[in-house]
């Protein structure tokens, strides 16, 4: 008879934790999926054997005083010998028995909607009206999935325990697996009448209207969570989360960078020229820009406190402005005669054109090309 505590390398009084850790231990190196070794077999056969009547406290008992431990059954290594304690070798596990019918109730899925909000909406907040298409929970079974009146049965196939126990022979001997019973699918009851509304699943498609609060601020790509607002889950399970993900459609007059907003204005060629104060009407309502004497073509005017509200602090961006200066194409004989005789007082009959800053740097460049630099 092979000396037991020896092939696990532990002690006479050995506790079943330390056998077991021994074991893994072992398994991990013996097992041939890992070790390919022509003795790696053997030694593995030889070390679970050790495994399974030690971890035994009945086949332990007999082998320590000095009896079969298999009862002189003629199978030997494996008799009896479990998949799940392979399992257990490796990771740690519990018995696939152990786990028990599964439960029917589970909670529902999330889903993920679109929103799509105008400028206005984005800018301030508001609220919006969201048709959701979704499972609640059925009112004639209350989410039970039977009749009324009626109930379960257990399950004449795994008797309740929700899943059936299979033996297979192997390199190891006979190896016991378990899988989900398919006459219950695992719960280890039935449902003898199905409630006819939901067809026995405990909840039913409906259509369903939600008011969702949109904080100012959002953006395209902004997400909303709405906890428990997604469908029920079957048998009456808990909800799942509704995420609402945020599309703000492009406005006609203003664009946003961050949280400004940004607009162009026309401003008459005189009107830079001289100043002016020019009317504009901003998602606030009327407001006055002050366009100050020689504006250029490009320049912006900046109003505070007129962009989008900062989602997750307070106060808001700028609202900027871009002058647009436009340049009359087409003149009266008086208004000619006028901006001939201003040119004449300005001294601009024969205007020469005068290199900016950058000009020159750019014609520094275009020379030290020419002549090979």
């Amino acid at each position: 008879m092979n000396d037991y505590y020896t092939d696990l390398g532990v002690s006479r009084d050995a506790s079943i934790e330390d056998i077991k850790r021994a074991y893994r231990k072992k398994a991990r190196t013996l097992h041939p999926d890992v070790n390919p070794g022509a003795d790696a077999e053997t030694e593995f056969k030889r070390v679970s054997q050790a495994y399974d009547v030690l971890s035994d406290e009945a086949k332990r008992a007999a082998y320590d005083r000095g009896q079969d431990p298999y009862g002189g059954a003629s199978g030997g290594f494996g008799q009896g010998f479990s998949f799940s304690d392979i399992m257990d070798a490796f990771f740690g596990g519990t018995a696939a028995g152990a786990r028990g019918p599964r439960s029917r109730v589970q909670r529902g899925h999330d889903a993920l909607v679109r929103l799509d909000v105008d400028l206005r909406t984005a800018v301030f907040g508001g609220e919006e009206t969201l048709t959701l298409d979704t499972a609640i929970r059925c009112t004639t079974c209350s989410g039970a999935g039977a009749q009324p009146g009626s109930g379960t049965r257990t399950c004449a196939v795994c008797s309740g325990r929700g899943e059936v126990q299979q033996v297979q022979r192997s390199f190891l001997g006979q190896v016991m697996t378990s899988r989900p019973c398919q006459a219950c699918r695992g719960y280890g009851d039935v449902i003898e009448h199905p409630c006819f509304d939901c067809s026995g699943e405990g909840r039913v498609r409906t259509r369903r209207d939600l008011t969702l609060k949109v904080p100012g601020g959002v953006d395209t790509g902004t997400r909303i969570q709405l906890g428990g607002e997604s469908e029920v889950g079957p048998f009456g399970g808990e909800p799942g989360d509704l995420y609402v993900e945020i599309a703000v459609a492009a406005d006609e007059t203003f664009h946003r960078r961050g949280d400004d907003l940004h607009c162009s204005v026309e401003v008459p060629m005189t009107a830079a020229a001289l100043g002016a104060t020019i009317p504009l009407t901003t998602l606030d309502g009327e407001h006055e820009v002050d366009v100050p004497e020689g504006t250029q073509p490009g320049e912006t005017v900046r109003l505070a406190g007129l962009g989008v509200t900062h989602l997750r602090s307070q106060g808001r961006g700028d609202l900027v402005v871009h002058l647009d200066v436009r340049v009359p194409t087409r003149l009266t004989e008086e208004q000619r005669e006028l901006l001939a005789r201003l040119a004449q007082d300005r001294g601009e009959t024969r205007p020469e054109g005068r290199m900016t800053a950058g000009g020159h740097a750019r014609k520094g460049k275009l020379w030290d090309a020419l002549r090979g630099r």
